[in-house]
Order: structure tokens, then sequence, then C-alpha cells
């Protein structure tokens, strides 16, 4: 990812916790977001709404206000990404919910966290890695978003702010394969 496109996911994370502060609907707006982020991670159509350059600025506008309103979504959240949309940065959408989620618990003196994994876990085992995350990130104070992406074929990608730690079968299989090729 670009420094350009973090930079834009900043300032866009930035003025909408600054709304959603004002409005008193911080919670409501991050439960949405994680929300659209499951929804979109499970929804190939979604996705290539997101990112298709084809698609115009006033479709993808259209298209997520519907959706977003039929899912029962804040009204500053259906606005925001709209505003997004209309401004054609909907590209950016993951990163600036990650960013959303990163400044809330700093604002909160959480320590955010985020799991991706293959398969949705039940609640057991995300009570276990919820767990394990706290015990790696330090705190006591966690904020911690689960995924799933099923590319991932099985194991988890952990990140806590800028560390990342990958045990998905994708990345083993894609390092085998480098290897293999630097052999050959």
């Amino acid at each position: 990812m670009s420094s350009v496109t973090t930079g834009l996911a900043a300032r866009y994370a930035g003025a909408l916790y600054d709304l959603a502060n004002d409005a008193k609907a911080v919670d409501a707006v991050l439960a949405d977001l994680e929300a659209l982020g499951t929804l979109i991670s499970e929804n190939a159509d979604l996705a290539r709404l997101i990112t298709s350059p084809v698609i115009g600025r006033s479709e993808q506008m259209s298209a997520m206000t519907a959706i977003l309103e039929k899912a029962g979504a804040n009204a500053l959240t259906v606005k925001f990404i709209g505003a997004v949309a209309d401004n054609g940065r909907l590209f950016a959408l993951s990163r600036i919910s990650q960013n959303f989620v990163e400044l809330v618990a700093k604002k909160r003196g959480q320590v955010s966290a985020e799991v991706v994994s293959a398969v949705a876990l039940d609640k057991e085992r995300q009570k276990l890695v919820e767990q394990s995350v706290a015990k790696i990130a330090g705190s006591d104070k966690l904020s911690l978003s689960m995924r799933v992406d099923p590319s991932l074929i099985g194991g988890l990608v952990v990140r806590i702010g800028s560390r990342m730690i990958d045990t998905s079968i994708k990345t083993k299989l894609n390092r085998l394969e480098a290897a293999m090729k630097g052999v050959a």
C-alpha cells in the first residue's frame, strides 16, 4: 500500500472519528465498519464493486448507500461511506476502516489488533485467540477485530499495531514456491 493511500486513509479515519465523537456515535460507527468489512470479505461482488475502476462513483455511492441502509447502519456511517464513494475513494475503504479502529483504540488507551482467519472461529476459539493476542500485545486493554479470508487456506494472520504474525498456509506455500524456484 502506498504512503499516499495510507495518508489518505488516516485523514478520512480522523475526520470520521471527529464526526462520530461529536455525534456520540463512535461505537455504532465502529460496529458498522466491522460488519461492512466482514460483508466485503465474504462477498466477491461487493469487493468488486469497491475496487472496480469500471463502476462509476454515483453507482458505487448508490449501491453502498442501499446496502448500508438495508443493514440498518448508523446514518453517519451511511453518509460517510457515501461521501467516500462520491469522492472516488472506495478503494481505500478497508484501510480507512482499519485506521478508524486503531484510532478508536488509541483514544481509549487500548492496543488494537486484527485477526484474519481462513474460516470463522467459534466462540471458544475466539476467546483463546483473544487471550493469546492480549498476551503478545502485553495489554489487558485490547481492541480486537476478527475477519475471515478463505484465501488463507488455514492458519491465522495477526496484526498488532505495526507487527504482523503470519501463520497462514497460503504464506507458507508461497515461501515454499519461492524456495523451490530458487533451487531450479
